[in-house]
């Protein structure tokens, strides 16, 4: 059985966030009619308080390169690139240089921060272009680095790979758990593991008032704790707030800044959107109402994901968490 069958069998998944059927990307890419192709793997891990890329470097490096290798020799890629983050690039970039051996696979360091991730500015950056998403379709399997198809995953996804192809997958992923719990760390469970058995599984659940993000510690979605039993998404983080000593106000401003931070400037909702959070958020008298308005056009017009996410957070702590007045108005 070739690869491409074994992924569609234990119906793989992306674990960078969109879910996406595995073998279906793989089978685009191998489709293809140009034969020069290219295989990446992102490792840039921008999301504060996610750290399961950084685990797989730690423990499963080999495995990683092997998933990576596996593909270019189905695909007969060109040639594959390892994306980076700046400082993992910096403590792992030799070890991994020692599994790569002779096979055409290149380090890249990260220096187009958070919006690299993105897989079409992430592509933009190694064709020395400035770190932009691309308007899409075309997707990069059919026309990614340098107009060729391109296979994108994670590192979680290659080591699944691998694990795959020698038939000990045991359809788990990982996920980071953090905040204000007792044992924060990145865990392997279920891959269908519900918010609150996450918690229970790691005795992370808190006796306290508490809410989560969950998919990521910036553009997770914000869930009460009466609403724990969703599977967890995005990339397999979830983040405890405890309710009494954690100040609204102060977390919006944390996440708006690392917004403003990490945006490329490419679309008005997300370059001036975000500002102008920003600004209403340092007046004593927050104006929610206004903010709420600008999280809707950052819902619905940002070119990318990154806008998508600030508004995700937003919004969802807004309904989820904070409460209303009679009138039906947010009270922070």
């Amino acid at each position: 059985m070739d690869i491409l069958k074994k992924l569609e069998k234990e119906k793989l998944t992306g674990r960078g966030g969109a879910d996406f059927p595995t073998h279906l990307k793989w089978k685009i890419v191998n489709k293809a009619k140009d034969k020069d192709k290219y295989v990446i793997c992102n490792v840039s891990e921008g999301e504060p308080d996610v750290e399961k890329d950084r685990f797989v470097l730690e423990n499963y490096q080999k495995e990683m390169v092997s998933g990576i290798k596996i593909a270019i020799d189905f695909l007969e890629a060109k040639e594959g690139f390892i994306y980076l983050r700046n400082d993992y690039y910096s403590k792992f970039s030799l070890q991994l240089k020692y599994w790569i051996s002779d096979y055409p696979i290149k380090l890249v360091r990260e220096e187009a921060g958070y919006i690299g991730g993105e897989e079409t500015a992430l592509i933009e950056f190694l064709e020395g272009k400035r770190a932009e998403p691309r308007v899409r379709p075309p997707f990069p399997p059919t026309c990614g680095l340098f107009g060729k198809p391109t296979l994108i995953n994670n590192a979680e996804t290659f080591y699944c790979v691998d694990l795959i192809n020698r038939g000990i997958f045991k359809h788990t992923r990982l996920y980071t758990i953090n905040g204000d719990v007792e044992n924060p760390g990145v865990y392997g469970l279920d891959e269908d593991v519900t918010v609150k058995d996450a918690l229970k599984e790691t005795k992370n659940l808190p006796k306290r008032k508490f809410f989560v993000q969950v998919g990521g510690g910036a553009a997770g979605e914000v869930l009460g704790k009466n609403q724990l039993n969703v599977k967890v998404c995005g990339s397999g983080a979830i983040i405890v707030y405890d309710a009494r000593k954690t100040d609204i106000k102060s977390l919006l401003k944390k996440w708006i800044e690392f917004f403003m931070k990490e945006s490329c400037g490419k679309c008005v909702p997300c370059r001036e959107g975000i500002f102008r959070i920003y600004e209403l958020l340092q007046k004593p008298n927050t104006d929610l109402k206004l903010i709420s308005d600008i999280v809707y056009s950052l819902e619905q017009s940002s070119f990318c994901g990154l806008g998508r996410g600030c508004a995700l957070s937003i919004s969802s702590l807004f309904v989820n968490v904070l409460r209303k007045s009679k009138a039906g108005e947010v009270i922070l």
